[in-house]
Formats: C-alpha cells, structure tokens, sequence
C-alpha cells in the first residue's frame, strides 16, 4: 500500500476512484460528491456512486463529517475504507480543509486504509491481496499532508509488523523466530540489535528462567537499540514487551477451550518490535531501546511447579503459585534488565490478566504507573490517536495483597483486582525510573469471524514517542 500528496486539485475524469471529504462549513465544487452530499439522509455520513468517464465507470464516494474529532475521523475512515479497498487507486479530495485539519483528515484516513488493505494469508493455498494498492491526497498544505501522511504510513508498517507476528501459527512463530524477525526487521531500517541466548538468562534471570525452562524451544532476550537524539548519550525511552510464544499455563494448565488464541501472549513483545521499527522508519529524534524476553510457557518434566521458590534478577525471591501467572515472572527480570540504560522512562507492554478484560472489556487498555507524569502522556497521546487506555490505580495498599510465608513475593495476590496486583508485582521491579505498564489482554487481538491481532497498541506508543520531549 503506498501514498503520496499531491498539491493540485481532483479533476473531475482523474483515473481511478474518487473520494471527497467535507464538513458543514467547507465548500463542495464537484457536481457528483454535492449530489451525494444533498441526498444525504439523517444520521447518513457515508454516500457512493459511479459516474460515466473517458474510461468507462468511475467511482465516486462523500464522507460528511460532523465534527473533527478524531473518533469521529476514525468512524468516517473505517467505512470509506470498506468501499476503498475494492478500488484499485483512490484519489482523496482533502482540498476543503485548512492547514491544521487537512494533516489531521488525511492522517486518519490513511491509517484506515492502510489497515484495511492489511491481509494474513500466508498459510493459504490462495492468497488474496488486498485490491488497494495506492492512495493519493488532493491538498493546498502538501508538505504538512507529506508528514502526516508518512506518520500513517509508519505506523501502518507498525502495526502490520505487530499483526503478522501475532496471527503467525504458534509452530513458526516461536522465541527463535521472534529473536530473528525483531533482529533482521531492525537492522534492515539500520538500528542495532542484540539476542542473548539461553545460558546468560539460565545464570542470571532465574524468575525468567522458572518459566522458559518448561519447554524445549531455547528462551531469548532481545535488545533493539536506536539512538535518534541529538545527544547520543541522553537518557533513552525503553519499550518492554511481554513474549510468550504460546502459554499453555504451565503445570497450571489452562482449559483447552480456545486455547489456540495463546498464541497471541506475545502481542506485547510484537507491539514492542512494531513501534520500536515505525519509530526507527520515521528516524524520530529520540533514544529507543526495546527489550523483549521471550520464551514458551509449557507443562513438562522441567516445568516449574506450584509451591516453587525461584530468585528473580533484582534479588527477590518469588513463590510461584500459580504457574499460568507466567507474564509477570519473564517481565520483572526484563525490567531490572532495563536498569543498565539508565533510562527517561520504562514502559511495559503485556497481555498479562484476563481480569483486565473483566474490568475494561475489549476497546480500552488498562494503564498504571510510579510516574503520573508518564501516565499523564500516555493518556493524552492515546486520546489524539483514539487508541483507548484508562489509568488504574496503583495504591500502597495492594501490596498488602501479595504477601508469602516463604519467599519475598508470590506471583499471585489475594482474589479481587487481578489486574492491578500484577502491577504492583511489577512495581517492586521497576523503583529506579519513570515507569507505566499496558495491559492489553482485551485489545491485542480480536476472536471470533474477525479473530486475529489488532496491532494496538502502536497507534498509542508511536505517538507518545513523536511527541515526547
């Protein structure tokens, strides 16, 4: 899918599809979209048609936004997207629009296009690609549309990277898969990487290791590094993301009953790896590392038991308790890792609880942190993105909710706000720098007639890092 900006106005025979965009206050001049527009019925934003041309029938869409919120921009996007992706070429009038919303308009909608091309059909003996191959936007503000425009199309490449991770069968995609894809996918945009192998993690990350060991594919650590900032040696952003290539539970087996979507319990180190490399696409001027611990979570002979007392990298011993609470025990490692950086701020990324799911259902992320001021950020770029989190809070009294009789920690509190215990578990790892955790166990995929990854949360992430100073 490719885009460009064109600063010259749609003419009315311009091969290929075309797609006007207007509000209440602009002006429409081309006959057939102000037809669309008047036989417009209540409540209606969306009108298509075809028209005779030198070529034959073209295609011609309106979209009537009420307002420019950006809700309201993805809403009209996602249904003009449905009838662009049967198009071949689509021209987009955006001409109406002054020099602050036309970047806005065409941000969104190529976003929305660009998703919507997005096809996995790699294990299918008939692939179907996407019939859309290149949009253009019609604007007096080329240069601002240029930018937004290549901002839709990084993150795009973001979240299409997080998507085909994630809906990669659990036998292709494993540790070393992931290790290798994160490691040849930054490289080739020109960032640095770095796989530490089984016997650094079976020395020194015990708490990983109490999970990885269970299986017979080899646990990893990957380090991507990027440094975009004009010092090289400012305080970097670090991206950790949860990679369990599939999660059985352990010895606390899971039931069998869609079992098959755990292959999507490294959505977190995909949305790690895929904004980590739109970043890198974008060359924002910012220091980036992004830390993925990755390994499978599998019952056998070797797996760690219920009652097993581990010690975690930072020095805390943990008694495992229930072995399906798998996420947080590779996580508190990758975080004490993450000291050595000396980072700006730490944010984690995991589909850790299902009582995340519980509480915020499947549109919003859950969001906790030490930092309010982080908080605060992420909060703010996931409302300009309309990439949905809600903080939750982090109160010292929850850690009255994990205590053990033989170990520093458990793995598990008490019943009641699964999702914020397995935070503050974290939080015991993470005292020496500005840090958040995203819980996406309700957004990184979907199941169902649309099963498969969303790549959520880039959108979010992505735009944090444009904007952070």
């Amino acid at each position: 899918m490719e885009f460009s900006t064109k600063a010259e106005k749609l003419q009315p025979n311009q091969a290929g599809a075309a797609l006007f965009i207007c509000t209440e206050e602009t002006q429409l001049h081309h006959e057939t979209a102000l037809a669309l527009f008047r036989a417009l019925e209540e409540d209606q934003t969306f009108a298509e048609t075809k028209t005779l041309s030198a070529d034959g029938l073209q295609a011609v869409a309106f979209v009537y936004l009420k307002d420019l919120e950006r809700t309201t921009l993805d809403k009209a996007a996602a249904e003009a997207a449905k009838w662009a992706q049967k198009q071949e070429t689509v021209s987009v009038d955006i001409m109406p629009f002054c020099e602050i919303n036309a970047p806005r308009v065409a941000e969104a909608f190529a976003v929305a296009f660009g998703n919507a091309a997005y096809r996995f059909d790699r294990y299918k003996k008939e692939a179907k690609p996407a019939k859309l191959t290149h949009t253009a936007f019609h604007t007096e503000h080329a240069e601002k549309v240029d930018r937004a425009v290549k901002v839709a199309d990084a993150q795009v490449f973001g979240q299409s990277l997080c998507r085909d991770l994630g809906n990669a069968a659990p036998n292709e995609c494993t540790p070393e898969f992931l290790a290798a894809t994160a490691k040849s996918e930054a490289e080739k945009l020109g960032a640095q990487a770095k796989i530490i192998e089984k016997d650094y993690i079976k020395t020194n990350m015990g708490s990983f290791w109490a999970v990885a060991k269970g299986s017979v594919q080899d646990p990893y650590l990957i380090e991507l590094s990027y440094f975009g900032a004009a010092e090289q040696e400012a305080a970097p952003i670090v991206l950790v993301g949860k990679g369990i290539t599939f999660d059985t539970g352990g010895i606390s087996l899971k039931p069998g009953l869609n079992m098959d979507e755990m292959k999507f319990d490294m959505c977190g180190a995909a949305t790690v790896i895929g904004t980590f490399c739109a970043a890198v696409k974008l060359q924002l001027p910012v220091n980036l590392i992004a830390i993925v611990p990755t390994c499978e979570n599998m019952p056998s002979g070797m797996a760690t038991k219920p009652g097993d007392i581990v010690t975690s990298m930072k020095g805390l011993s943990i008694e495992v308790l229930n072995t399906d609470a798998e996420g947080r025990l590779i996580l508190c490692d990758a975080l004490t890792y993450a000291e050595q950086f000396k980072p700006k701020a730490v944010i984690d990324v995991a589909t850790l609880t299902g009582a995340c799911i519980i509480a915020l259902g499947h549109d919003v992320s859950g969001l906790m942190g030490n930092n309010q001021e982080l908080v605060d950020s992420l909060l703010a770029s996931s409302k300009e993105v309309n990439d949905k989190a809600w903080q939750l809070p982090l109160f010292d009294t929850y850690k009255e909710q994990l205590k053990s009789n033989f170990a520093d920690l458990p793995n598990i509190g008490t019943p009641g706000a699964g999702t914020i215990t397995a935070a503050t578990f974290l939080s015991h790892f993470t005292e020496a720098y500005p840090w958040a955790h995203l819980d996406i166990a309700g957004t990184a995929w979907k199941s169902g007639s649309e099963k498969g990854a969303t790549g959520r949360p880039v959108p979010l992430l992505l735009n944090y890092l444009r904007h952070v100073k």
